[in-house]
């Protein structure tokens, strides 16, 4: 009988981590002998079966502690120790949890409002975590919204230094030709009582001569930014709908609907604010 041939991805009897350069790390930074394997680790995480998982490793596509790994077998400890696939980070810590809400219109950005109406606190109690919103969607504004309880990240996502583009779809009533300078006023910079303001993106998705709707993208989260912009230019919009958070996208996700974001969506998101 032909002898059996061992796999390629065997994992060898001695493993060790290696740098960027491909040397061998210290011994003292060597992966601990107990823990999980790192294919594992990576099949769980969504990157396919353990065998497509060990073809990643070999392609030196996964890093452990900022160190490439190539060499199979490797185990890890997922609560202390940071994986990237691709330069995208593993959210690896079960207890986080980061979800994606459509929110209605009439329900307040917020887990409690004094005057009764409508808040986030139905739809974060699905879930065993206390989660928090990241950012805001005013009032009448309906459309993307992140909860999560992972503080460093609903940190990153807000501030003003890391630049994260957010979305929106605009409806206006409008009447007649579509007034040709709107759209490059948007793009340079409109003036409001705060301070001048500027979209990134703004294009004309649709006008059948009794409304218009205008996609914008910008950086900015001061309070109801978009609403005012277009306002500056003599337009109140009469529906505001917002699509997309960096690289999560709105989708086909309904009105009060809410889904978890995968993880591969997830170490996306996490990489756009350099975690």
């Amino acid at each position: 009988m032909a002898e059996r041939r061992r796999s390629a991805f065997t994992p060898p009897r001695s493993v060790r981590l290696r740098d960027s350069d491909g040397r061998p790390a210290p011994a003292a930074e060597s992966a601990p002998a107990s823990g999980e394997r790192l294919q594992k680790v990576l099949a769980r995480a969504g990157f396919g079966s353990r065998r497509a998982c060990e073809a990643i490793i070999a392609q030196g596509r996964v890093s452990v502690d900022g160190e490439t790994v190539l060499e199979q077998g490797v185990r890890i400890d997922p609560a202390r120790q940071v994986v990237h696939v691709d330069g995208r980070r593993l959210q690896l810590d079960g207890g986080k949890r980061t979800v994606a809400l459509n929110k209605p219109r009439h329900v307040v950005s917020a887990m409690s409002d004094p005057e009764g109406r409508r808040d986030l606190t139905e739809f974060a109690e699905r879930f065993p975590e206390r989660l928090y919103h990241v950012g805001r969607l005013d009032f009448e504004t309906e459309g993307l919204l992140l909860l999560t309880n992972d503080g460093e990240l609903a940190h990153r996502l807000t501030h003003p230094s890391f630049d994260v583009e957010k979305t929106y779809v605009c409806r206006f009533p409008l009447t007649g030709a579509f007034p040709r300078g709107l759209l490059k006023a948007l793009r340079e910079g409109v003036e409001l009582e705060d301070g001048p303001a500027r979209a990134d993106r703004a294009r004309l998705v649709a006008h059948d001569g009794r409304e218009a709707v205008v996609e914008v993208t910008l950086h900015e989260g001061r309070n109801r930014i978009v609403r005012r912009m277009f306002a500056s230019q003599g337009h109140e919009l009469t529906a505001l709908v917002r699509t997309r958070i960096g690289p999560i996208l709105l989708a086909d996700l309904a009105p009060g609907q809410i889904r978890e974001l995968e993880p591969k969506e997830l170490g996306t998101l996490m990489a756009e604010v350099g975690l």
